[in-house]
């Protein structure tokens, strides 16, 4: 009766290349008659690390907690930090627009010049676009299409899509919904008063003069001397106007105007393009956007067409607050985008290290072939049978193929 006997192998871990390695059996155990199976006491500390991993994973899995963060150092960094910076913008944009303390930059002009003889507007307030509706629109506008957003998608988003909650000195929770509206706006006022900073600095450094300079300025040309128009004028006593008109019609350069409604559209439609979801409909967003655009460029139209200003002053106003909106979306508040809560993944399960005293690994134990022939001889022996001429004996290999004996 021939019986056979294979060697079935069982898997633990690593899976090592049979035609490269003659004896592949590294993390690998075989349950034979030939071979010795893990200790009972390498099968439990097996058992015990798949369930210690098993454990860690829960407990980090999103839940409750998992939903919290712990900060201590949020609300000093707001109280000490960012509040004293916006603190030191809003009163650096006053002194700018309000006082006297940056005086502006007094440039010459020549005589009967055409480009600044367009007749005087009259006071701001009686332009198509006075500054109290332009800065109450942009005011108003992003920040109440902020307010929807934020407030439609926490309540839309689902509760793994959602930003930490931060938790500070174990009393104060800071949820998602606050936290976005205070950094968006938060950032948007900042962007605006750095807006204003930086046209009216310009206006004070170049000094350039409206395109009714001549007529706010009002020059004694007899007085001057001016009997050509390619004389150039360069006396600060040169105008006999309002001192305050006069002033006011050497700031040109950038429009501020301008670049405030160009910085508030462009902040605004980047939060509309990013965080707004419209699967329903594919064109309300662009027509939202391109509304929004299209009031900041007709606020620079106003001001060209009522002689207030140059076409290059309002363009430079309208690159001025576009990149300002752009820095400050793309670098400072990450375009709107919530910060993921990484969920992790449970790690594979390990063969722990053995304590001292045991291998670090359980090799099979291969019978010899002296051995296996000798065994043979006794066996044939026993059984009063005449022992053929013995062939190559042949070692159990750890593979799939079986090894068949003659009993």
């Amino acid at each position: 009766m021939k019986q056979g006997i294979c060697a079935k192998r069982v898997a633990v871990g690593i899976h090592f290349n049979h035609c490269e390695s003659k004896f592949a059996a590294a993390a690998v155990f075989y349950e034979g008659a030939n071979y010795k199976p893990f200790s009972d006491t390498e099968r439990y500390w097996m058992i015990d690390s798949r369930l210690s991993a098993q454990r860690r994973a829960m407990r980090n899995l999103p839940g409750d907690r998992g939903q919290q963060k712990t900060s201590t150092y949020i609300v000093p960094c707001f109280l000490f930090v960012e509040l004293v910076i916006m603190a030191g913008t809003v009163l650096l944009a006053y002194y700018f627009e309000y006082t006297d303390t940056f005086p502006v930059h007094i440039q010459g002009f020549f005589c009967f010049d055409k480009a600044f003889s367009k007749p005087y507007p009259g006071p701001e307030d009686n332009s198509k676009a006075p500054p109290v509706l332009v800065y109450s629109l942009v005011t108003a506008i992003p920040t109440v299409t902020i307010l929807i957003g934020e407030v439609t998608g926490f309540f839309v988003k689902t509760e793994g899509a959602q930003e930490k909650t931060i938790v500070t000195a174990d009393c104060c929770y800071f949820n998602p919904l606050l936290r976005r509206i205070v950094r968006f706006l938060g950032v948007y006022s900042f962007g605006l008063f750095t807006t204003t900073i930086f046209a009216n600095a310009g206006q004070v450094v170049t000094g350039n003069q409206t395109p009714h300079f001549l007529s706010a300025c009002k020059p004694n040309y007899t007085a001057l001397g001016c009997q050509s128009p390619l004389q150039y004028i360069t006396e600060r006593r040169a105008c006999t106007g309002n001192p305050y008109l006069v002033a006011s019609a050497r700031k040109s350069f950038p429009s501020k105007d301008a670049a405030l409604s160009f910085y508030s559209a462009i902040y605004t439609v980047m939060y509309v393009t990013l965080v707004f979801q419209t699967k329903g409909t594919r064109l309300t967003k662009p027509t939202l956007c391109l509304v929004l655009l299209s009031l900041a460029v007709l606020v620079g139209v106003v001001r060209v067409t009522e002689h207030r200003n140059h076409w290059n002053d309002v363009l430079a106003g309208f690159v001025t607050g576009g990149a300002i909106a752009a820095f400050l979306v793309s670098c400072v508040i990450n375009n709107f985008q919530p910060t993921q809560i990484a969920v992790p993944t449970p790690p594979p399960p390990q063969r722990p290290e053995p304590s001292i005293g045991l291998p670090l690994l359980s090799l099979p134990r291969v019978e010899s072939p002296l051995e296996k022939l000798q065994g043979y001889r006794v066996l044939r022996s026993h059984d009063h049978q005449p022992i053929p001429s013995p062939a190559p004996p042949d070692v159990l290999l750890p593979s799939r193929r079986c090894l068949t004996s003659a009993v």
